[in-house]
């Protein structure tokens, strides 16, 4: 945990709880894990409704879970798949840093800079209130976007590296939103998986 201490980068944004380890995992680590998930991953591609209007999700997505909680969001309701070995090794290593019991992971795969995140919260019900967000990034660095809700001129953007974690937790998903954007960069796929405790 000392490691993890001098390397811990919070952000300072108000009414929100945000800590960034851009270290967390080696480079080795980091590539074996991508190898693995981006080979071994049932991805599935979705379509996604906002604002009742539905279009197919720019990314391919899979559900992993304890004792088949499904998940929803923006229409979707993933079921999910029993953790595997890799996967439960990387969920303890976030879990000793975080000191939380997640249930649930939802991978990501961004194909290239066409797949993105739009603005969102993670603040489905059955999260609970002021629910921990642990995310994983691994492959291409992408930008990670915040705006508060209520005040969008109040913003922040940053990159997410190959093999970092970032926490969001206490009130962050009640007051502020977040995105992946397009680019029109050249990147490579990038593999975000986001830790979850679904309470219901």
């Amino acid at each position: 945990m000392d490691l993890f201490s001098e390397e811990k980068q919070p952000l300072s944004l108000p009414d929100a709880e945000i800590v960034y380890y851009p270290n967390f995992l080696s480079a080795a680590e980091a590539d074996r894990y991508f190898d693995v998930l981006l080979k071994e991953t049932p991805w599935q591609k979705d379509d996604i409704t906002v604002f009742g209007k539905t279009y197919p999700q720019p990314r391919l997505t899979a559900l992993y879970g304890e004792a088949g909680k499904p998940y929803t969001y923006s229409g979707i309701t993933m079921h999910p798949h029993l953790f595997t070995e890799p996967l439960l090794t990387l969920k303890k290593k976030v879990e000793d840093v975080v000191e939380a019991h997640f249930t649930t992971l939802l991978l990501n795969l961004y194909r290239n800079g066409n797949d993105s995140n739009g603005w969102h919260a993670d603040d489905e019900k059955e999260l609970g209130k002021n629910p921990i967000i642990a995310s994983v990034s691994l492959g291409a660095s992408r930008s990670f976007h915040l705006k508060r809700k209520k005040d969008k001129s109040l913003k922040h953007k940053m990159q997410l590296e190959h093999g970092s974690l970032l926490v969001m937790k206490g009130s962050t998903q009640e007051f502020w939103k977040h995105q992946i954007p397009k680019t029109k960069k050249d990147v490579g796929p990038r593999i975000n998986g986001t830790f979850r405790i679904i309470s219901t």
